[in-house]
């Protein structure tokens, strides 16, 4: 594939990215670039940002040449305090992370999963650690703290600011000539950026990915951290559709869902519908009763976009279809943690965990 294709299909799935030049020049220099990314195993399900966007995300940037550094960040959820500080129960839902995005599509062949509790053992790491952390100021690092799904007066504890640290060394630890994560993890990325050269390392290229939003009505504040409040998270369950979701659940929320006629800005349904069903689906057919015009076959996102835009779908139609597109993703995973018992005790186990912040 030639340089101009590969940079296509990552600028498909960076919504910004740090430089585009350097990107060019890497690629150039370098067959196979390693992109990392890293994962906190921090609830007790997996959300479809994370199942499916992510899958489709590392799926591009693979085929593009890429090979992946998989961080399974079970050290920083630990220092993050999520499900009460205990290890081994944040590493268990690290497992049932990686079955899922093995049974969703991700081309896991071209990716190796690492886990910060096998390399917090080397001596070589902590002193990356120490090494951001004697480069960075307090205040600087608690401006970061939107990485770990906290607003800047959420950051309390001694161990959160340890983490940023960690996640800066992380990205020179592993060898990472990109940083593949999503936008809210844009701060950490620049802060490796601003420290590399002064450390004796590099400037790692930042290619982050949309910041897929819940299923509520956006928030109406403006400031910095509005990012965390628009998110699909999974502290807010009813805002997020998860990829063990029962098909009656899935259809509950979509049900629920903010969707306002002919409004295009911040509405999840025709934002899962150019992120998540395009990309997996040819087409996307709206089953419609004849006396409101009939079935519709949609062939791409700008046809969806400017039908909706013009009032000729009305929301609750686009929204049978959605439901129907998310389940058909989400069906795979949910029938295998059906039918599989180890990762049915699996997830059984996982949804018992107290969930913390």
């Amino acid at each position: 594939m030639d340089i101009e294709s590969r940079l296509e299909l990552i600028n498909q799935v960076g919504e910004e990215i740090i430089t585009e030049e350097e990107l060019r020049h890497l690629l150039q220099t370098k067959e196979h670039p390693v992109a990392y990314d890293g994962f906190e195993p921090s609830g007790t399900d997996i959300h479809i940002a994370q199942g499916i966007l992510r899958a489709i995300n590392i799926n591009k940037m693979t085929k593009a040449g890429v090979k992946f550094k998989m961080l399974v960040a079970d050290w920083h959820a630990w220092a993050n305090n999520k499900l009460g500080g205990d290890l081994e129960r944040i590493q268990l839902v690290g497992q049932y992370l990686i079955e899922v995005w093995r049974n969703c599509g991700m081309d896991l062949g071209s990716i190796e999963f690492v886990w910060a509790n096998d390399f917090v053992k080397d001596a070589e790491y902590w002193k990356k650690v120490m090494q951001v952390a004697r480069n960075s100021t307090v205040k600087r690092i608690i401006r970061t703290g939107q990485i770990m799904g906290r607003k800047e007066a959420e950051v309390q504890q001694a161990s959160q600011i340890l983490y940023p640290c960690m996640q800066a060394a992380d990205i020179f630890y592993l060898k990472a000539d990109i940083c593949q994560l999503g936008m809210d993890q844009r701060k950490v990325n620049v802060l490796a950026r601003e420290i590399g050269l002064s450390l004796g390392y590099w400037k790692p290229v930042i290619v982050s990915h949309h910041m897929l939003i819940g299923l509520g009505e956006p928030p109406k504040s403006k400031d910095e951290d509005r990012i965390l409040e628009l998110k699909m998270s999974k502290s807010k369950p009813d805002s997020a559709i998860f990829m063990n979701d029962s098909e009656e659940d899935i259809k509950r929320k979509v049900g629920k869902a903010y969707c306002p006629a002919k409004v295009i800005e911040e509405n999840p349904m025709l934002e899962y519908s150019k992120y998540l069903i395009f990309e997996k689906f040819n087409v996307m057919e709206i089953k419609r009763h004849d006396k409101f015009g009939g079935d519709v076959v949609i062939e791409n996102y700008a046809e969806l976009e400017k039908l909706y835009r013009e009032g000729k779908i009305h929301p609750m139609d686009l929204k049978n279809a959605v439901f129907y597109y998310i389940n058909e993703m989400v069906k795979p995973v949910r029938e295998k943690f059906e039918k599989d018992q180890r990762l049915k005790k699996m997830l059984e186990t996982i949804r018992k965990f107290e969930v913390t912040r």
